[in-house]
């Protein structure tokens, strides 16, 4: 019987000859997984929204770049959210004022807005809240799954003042502005 000797050095070599190959294929394997990573998250989680328009100055400006987080969101007083709704051409970023329950009431005259009785301090306000757009009469008690939506520049926002918006339901509540990408001077989350 013949004995077969196997000589590991060569069989060393040859490995060795695969490892790019295999190291390149491990590559690409990664940059395609990564790729279906940030597809999933920008599908289920997040979104990007740019601004139109100069209704939130001065906390955003046109053509900012915002990271819209929206699944299990709920919204809340003061937050900056994506409304989008069949009856309006494009999505619009506003801030939430008021939610299901709360009575919101807005004297023209001073420019002051009250919810439930208290007058709000808007430190983020552009202008006082001067310009009554006809679409409610006030005071207005916002029903259980609708709020009432304004811009921070007062007088140059279409928001729940007006009948084009009014009360916003939860389903035209795309999500919650968390982020903003550009421009870089801005760069960094929205409180």
């Amino acid at each position: 019987m013949e004995k077969f000797q196997i000589n590991y050095e060569i069989l060393d070599e040859k490995e060795n000859e695969h490892i790019p190959y295999k190291e390149f294929i491990e590559w690409i394997e990664t940059v395609v997984f990564a790729f279906f990573v940030v597809i999933l998250v920008f599908t289920f989680i997040l979104r990007q929204v740019n601004v139109e328009g100069e209704s939130m100055v001065p906390t955003l400006a046109d053509g900012d770049r915002l990271i819209v987080h929206h699944l299990f969101y709920t919204p809340q007083k003061g937050d900056i959210v994506i409304v989008d709704s069949l009856g309006l051409n494009k999505p619009i970023v506003k801030r939430v004022i008021a939610t299901g329950g709360d009575t919101i009431d807005i004297d023209f005259q001073t420019g002051t807005v009250k919810l439930n009785g208290t007058v709000l301090e808007e430190d983020y306000i552009n202008d006082l809240t001067k310009l009554d757009e006809g679409g409610q009469n006030y005071p207005v008690t916002v029903p259980q799954g609708y709020y009432f939506v304004m811009g921070d520049n007062r007088m140059n926002s279409k928001d729940s003042r007006s009948a084009d918006v009014g009360l916003v339901s939860d389903d035209e509540i795309a999500g919650k502005a968390v982020f903003r990408l550009f421009p870089a001077s801005g760069f960094g989350k929205l409180e």
